[in-house]
């Protein structure tokens, strides 16, 4: 099985005649994703490839299913890219466009309430189910089926850690990177919950970044209903107070969001967390060994 991309999944790309968008369409095309439709306002009647280009999300809903979305486009457009696909009843959509205003993302934040989609991002590498398709820019051949899910708030690192279990013949259910954004759309508790419910998931790979709460919110969500074993890593260990690395999300601020108090907080509720993320494949293999 999989959380959030699965094989009914049929993906509409916004801003697919674009150069990012049209690119990894047709990675995800390569990969074995269902990508059934396009939307760019304007370009309505046009095709890339033979999918299909609508001016909105809805029509390519009512024409072609659709029922995940993939945003390419800029920052300026992207909130109500988003809230379109809301308002369109798409259930997963991922957004990969940086530079959001935190304002907007407050905006977006209130108009998911109560409407049962997740949005992942914005500010991220996307999602990959291997076997069934992938939304976003990780490379299509670090990939491996298998029983591990992953959950990074780092861009590079989560590809680094899935080519890495890949490569010890380990392969894996989902892997969602969840962007590192101060306000993202899905939480470290949000995709855990997934793969807690999961059958197919026996173990979670974790990596979290310095600044915010986000790891400590996960501490008490695997305190009180995880049961599944997690191996995890904290990027920014040496990172120092008030300088930004990175993402928007990841500055120490007031001595708050450090390194040692995130590792701490998830070595408390049983997490197995190592010192670098090169140890993260040796962790999992032990722990499934076990």
């Amino acid at each position: 099985m999989s959380i959030l991309l699965n094989e009914e999944s049929r993906i509409v790309i916004q801003g697919i005649t674009g150069g990012e968008g049209s690119f990894h369409a047709r990675e995800a095309v390569e990969f074995g994703s269902k990508v059934v439709a396009g939307v760019t306002p304007g370009k309505g009647g046009t095709d890339v490839d033979g999918i299909p280009v609508y001016n909105r999300v809805i029509d390519a809903v009512v024409n072609e299913g659709a029922n995940a979305s993939g945003i390419y486009v800029p920052a300026a457009f992207a909130p109500d890219a988003i809230l379109e696909s809301i308002e369109a009843g798409i259930k997963l959509i991922v957004c990969m466009t940086e530079g959001i205003p935190a304002l907007e993302m407050v905006r977006v934040k209130k108009a998911l309430k109560g409407t049962g989609s997740y949005l992942i991002g914005p500010n991220c590498p996307g999602i990959t189910t291997p076997g069934v398709g992938k939304i976003g820019f990780m490379p299509n051949f670090i990939h491996k089926e298998g029983n591990v899910g992953v959950i990074s708030r780092s861009g590079t690192l989560t590809y680094e850690v899935i080519n890495m279990l890949t490569n010890l013949g380990i392969g894996q259910t989902t892997s969602v990177g969840i962007g590192g954004d101060p306000i993202v759309g899905s939480t470290f508790v949000d995709m855990l919950e997934l793969f807690e419910a999961d059958p197919a998931t026996d173990l979670v790979a974790i990596i979290g970044e310095i600044g915010g709460n986000a790891e400590e919110e996960a501490a008490r969500f695997v305190e009180e209903k995880m049961t599944k074993p997690l191996v995890g890593f904290i990027a920014g260990q040496t990172a120092p107070p008030g300088k930004r690395m990175g993402h928007a999300g990841a500055i120490i601020s007031g001595g708050k969001g450090t390194a040692a108090e995130k590792m701490k907080a998830w070595r408390d509720v049983g997490i197995k967390v190592v010192e670098n993320p090169a140890e993260i494949g040796k962790a999992a293999v032990s722990i499934l060994n076990s």
